[in-house]
């Protein structure tokens, strides 16, 4: 199955972290540990494409695996990595936001298995004070659709 997600909303590329200034802020989607599809931090959007399998337990409950799928069975979720980009184009992440997938409705998720359409992931990457929107993001700051 397809997950796609659309950020928007973005925080700007200048980011005080603890006092500190960062001057390059990227964001991507966390593939094991690394960051991929970095988007600069002023784009006007970011999207990204995850691929996943979903296993069906006997119980009918959905799991998530996947390149891109972190956490236990239960407490999936996928990560976006905010970092700072070097000139070398290192990253040196700083902030992480959590992309629950066993909150999803299931119906959803079913929908997205038995038909062409992905599972949308569309979510608001500034948070209330205006920076990175980081720790488990959830309602109204991301919505699920197909």
């Amino acid at each position: 199955m397809e997950i796609v997600i659309h950020g928007h909303h973005l925080p700007g590329r200048m980011f005080r972290n603890a006092g500190v200034p960062i001057h390059n802020v990227h964001v991507g989607v966390q593939v094991r540990d690394e960051p991929v599809g970095l988007v600069a931090a002023d784009a006007v959007s970011a999207e990204w494409h995850v691929d996943v399998r979903v296993d069906v337990g006997d119980d009918g409950a959905f799991d998530f695996r996947g390149a891109a799928v972190h956490g236990r069975r239960g407490a999936r979720f996928l990560y976006l990595t905010w970092g700072d980009v070097g000139i070398d184009d290192s990253f040196a992440m700083f902030r992480r936001a959590k992309l629950m997938l066993d909150t999803i409705d299931p119906t959803l998720i079913r929908a997205a298995l038995d038909g062409p359409a992905p599972l949308h992931a569309r979510l608001d990457l500034t948070d209330d004070f205006g920076g990175p929107r980081c720790a488990t993001v959830s309602a109204p700051a991301l919505t699920w659709s197909v």
